[in-house]
């Protein structure tokens, strides 16, 4: 019987059925009111990487710079009392390591005795004193107070210069209004009309130009000089204006005012003929101009900020010709698991009467328990990983470390070094963006030994941290009246031994922050 046939003997039988729809060599049955389902299971293989929590604990306390590190372990035992700092005392570690604590599903829900454990006794703080929870040691009825840095800020060391002047009450306001146009570089960089309009609109203060004009005579009094300036030569002219006047003071002044677009573009043999001078007189004017502040307001900026101290997370010294690597002491804390609440978790295993408020709170304690061994080990895993990283950093680079020669670096990325401590290229990743390394040769940071490979003329792998020596040791030693062009850079590093591109050249020497020829050319 074909299936259409059947479809229709059964559609006049049962109305539950619908007919059958073909569909190339697949057939479906529908069933009215879910009658009858047709099913179709499939095996389905499916690999996927799920981290643990201490996994990933580990990965984020290995990307921690030492002090850092050290911020999040107080961090964590403050959140943590089952955490404490130091080596136990007469105490094995191990001791209830593999004590089995999951046996909270006790049936027995008879309430303990009197004289059995309790857990508040255990969590009291009763015996700390109350020294120990101050800050200071002072009696309550004394009066202290906590002194504090107050640093005068840019605008407000202004004011206090603009109140030595003896100005009327219009031209106060206009010249603290001006005060408060000046960045934090020292510069107006605002047109007078602009700051007209307003002063007009926002202030109140109905003025012309002709005074602020006059109020900006005011304020370029200020020091430091050159303060209140519109633009880098106003600011230059006004800080030689400010110096005794000599022969090459004045010449600077008159180069600045008159030919300022050749001297910033270092046409140096227009001005020659420009001022009928010598080399040496137009050599010492330039210096003059050279010693001045394109940013005056910056150094009292730069006061304010906090300094951050770079902690180096190794130290690598040279002992009897050979390498020695250490970790620095901050990165391997004594931590252990606190013995007063493991204690309590034997006692409250070898009892045989436990109350549901005595078993939620062990179960808090079990919690912090497996949080601080998770943590210490976590801690001893990252130890691990940071001095196997750089070890094998330091041989790979050994040349480079014995005599501090940077020719001597040799190519190197994250998947060499990988590949010899047989850890994850992430890992070998989050240890060398944020650590550094005291060496003989002062501090490093990590990932600066790291540098693709090119071939030089003998087709050997060199670091591009060698060619970019070359290449600055290069410019060193150019003679600076006549700069070298990139492309005569590119010639003189391929008679080394090293072709590389002109644009390369370019890229390497941004790299180092090193300017085009024209802006390395001196008198």
């Amino acid at each position: 019987m074909c299936l259409s046939a059947f479809a229709t003997r059964n559609k006049k039988t049962n109305k539950n059925f619908a007919p059958l729809r073909l569909s190339g060599r697949k057939s479906v049955l529908v069933a009215k009111n879910s009658a009858l389902t047709m099913l179709k299971q499939f095996l389905n293989l499916k690999l996927s990487q799920k981290l643990s929590p201490q996994q990933i604990q580990l990965m984020k306390l290995i990307q921690l710079p030492t002090q850092a590190f050290e911020q999040r372990l107080l961090e964590e035992m403050n959140e943590n009392p089952a955490l404490e700092a130091g080596k136990e005392d007469e105490y094995e570690a191990d001791e209830y390591a593999n004590d089995d604590y999951d046996d909270y599903d006790d049936n027995e829900s008879d309430r303990i005795e009197a004289d059995d454990i309790n857990i508040d006794e255990y969590l009291s703080d009763d015996d700390t004193p109350d020294y120990k929870t101050q800050v200071n040691n002072y009696s309550d009825d004394e009066e202290r107070e906590t002194p504090f840095a107050a640093p005068i800020s840019f605008h407000q060391d202004l004011i206090n210069q603009l109140n030595t002047f003896i100005l009327n009450d219009e031209e106060r306001e206009i010249a603290e209004f001006l005060v408060g146009s000046i960045d934090d570089m020292g510069y107006i960089r605002r047109s007078i009309p602009d700051i007209v309009d307003d002063m007009a609109f926002t202030q109140g203060i109905y003025t012309d130009e002709a005074m602020v004009e006059k109020m900006m005579t005011v304020i370029h009094e200020l020091e430091p000089s050159g303060v209140g300036a519109r633009d880098l030569q106003e600011c230059l002219l006004l800080q030689l204006k400010h110096k005794t006047p000599t022969e090459y003071v004045d010449l600077a002044i008159d180069i600045i005012e008159n030919q300022f677009d050749a001297f910033t573009k270092k046409h140096y043999d227009k001005l020659l003929q420009k001022y009928s001078v010598s080399n040496e007189q137009l050599k010492k004017a330039i210096h003059e101009i050279e010693r001045l502040n394109p940013k005056p307001g910056g150094s009292f900026a730069g006061n304010n900020k906090v300094t951050e101290n770079v902690v180096p997370d190794f130290a690598i010294r040279i002992v009897d010709g050979e390498l020695e690597l250490t970790l620095n002491g901050r990165n391997a804390p004594s931590l252990h698991v606190s013995k007063d609440y493991q204690e309590m978790m034997q006692t409250y295993k070898e009892s045989k009467d436990k109350s549901t408020a005595q078993k939620d709170a062990v179960q808090f304690i079990k919690q912090k328990l497996d949080s601080a061994k998770w943590f210490i080990d976590a801690i001893r895993q990252r130890q691990e990983t940071l001095f196997v990283t750089m070890n094998a950093i330091m041989h790979y680079q050994e040349e480079y470390f014995l005599d501090g020669d940077e020719t001597k670096l040799k190519p190197m990325i994250l998947k060499d070094i990988a590949d010899m401590v047989g850890l994850d290229i992430s890992t070998i990743s989050r240890v060398a963006n944020s650590k550094y390394v005291e060496t003989p040769y002062g501090t490093k940071l990590i990932k600066e030994f790291f540098s693709e490979a090119m071939k030089n003329d003998q087709g050997e792998d060199v670091s591009t941290l060698e060619i970019k020596k070359i290449l600055q040791n290069t410019i060193e030693e150019e003679d600076k009246r006549k700069p070298l062009p990139d492309d005569q850079l590119a010639e003189i590093l391929k008679e080394k031994g090293y072709p590389i591109a002109r644009r390369t050249i370019a890229k390497y020497r941004e790299q180092l922050d090193i300017p085009v020829a024209r802006m390395r050319k001196k008198i």
